[in-house]
């Protein structure tokens, strides 16, 4: 399994800390993460970069990468493969729609450069007979990159890259805070209506501006409908 500190080294954790290096999450928080990830367009906590006018060249681009995907991913069909060559799964033990298959190594070099055929996970989805199939891959990028930055790895006229923002989560120590509601809604996590430090202040939690680094899915196996494989959610069913 991916250790906890391992995983927010790959993606880009940025929790409270010292030298601005990430620490592990406990167990609630990195459920929270994880559901954050299936449910990507959820707002308030969301930032996603702006559409940028189509252009041929992007439409080539995007088809080009999908092929290369394809072509150079597609071993990864077999879950075994995966783990053989360093993938591991982020909390296999919890149900989801879509399991991340993360490579530790792959997310700390996209902090540096862009290569496509080393995803920072691979996207499955779980079937009813235990089986995987694989649906897509997740790139990440430097949260400090710009729009442009990120445009030269995945072109924004196709896609929405993303950052996770704005939590309000609990103390450390006191994950059972996290079944908190009030008004029959969370009050900690991807789905409070808290979006500022004051008002997680006045409940007594720890606010972090942001989760993740920016991420994107290219939804590459799931189908041949453009808006599947750039649509952020990969298909479930």
């Amino acid at each position: 399994m991916v250790t906890r500190l391992a995983l927010g080294l790959a993606l880009g954790l940025a929790l409270p800390c010292q030298a601005q290096v990430p620490v592990a999450p406990d167990t609630a928080m990195n459920a929270a993460a994880m559901e954050s990830m299936d449910h990507p367009m959820a707002e308030p906590h969301m930032r996603m970069t702006a559409p940028w006018p189509g252009s041929a060249a992007d439409s080539a681009r995007g088809a080009a990468l999908v092929a290369l995907i394809r072509r150079a991913l597609g071993r990864y069909r077999s879950v075994d493969t995966a783990l053989a060559e360093g993938f591991r799964p982020f909390h296999p033990e919890v149900p989801q729609p879509i399991y991340h298959y993360t490579n530790l190594m792959y997310g700390l070099e996209a902090r540096f450069t862009f290569d496509p055929v080393h995803p920072t996970s691979l996207l499955y989805r779980k079937n009813g007979d235990g089986s995987f199939t694989l649906v897509g891959v997740m790139y990440t990028a430097p949260r400090a990159f710009s729009d442009s930055a990120l445009d030269a790895r995945v072109p924004l006229s196709l896609t929405h890259w993303h950052e996770h923002i704005d939590w309000c989560v609990p103390p450390k120590g006191q994950d059972q805070r996290w079944a908190e509601r009030r008004d029959g809604a969370p009050v900690f996590g991807p789905h409070s209506a808290i979006t500022t430090r004051a008002a997680c202040d006045a409940v007594g939690g720890r606010f972090l501006p942001l989760v993740f680094n920016w991420m994107v899915h290219v939804n590459a196996f799931a189908s041949d409908d453009p808006r599947v494989i750039w649509g952020e959610e990969p298909a479930t069913r």
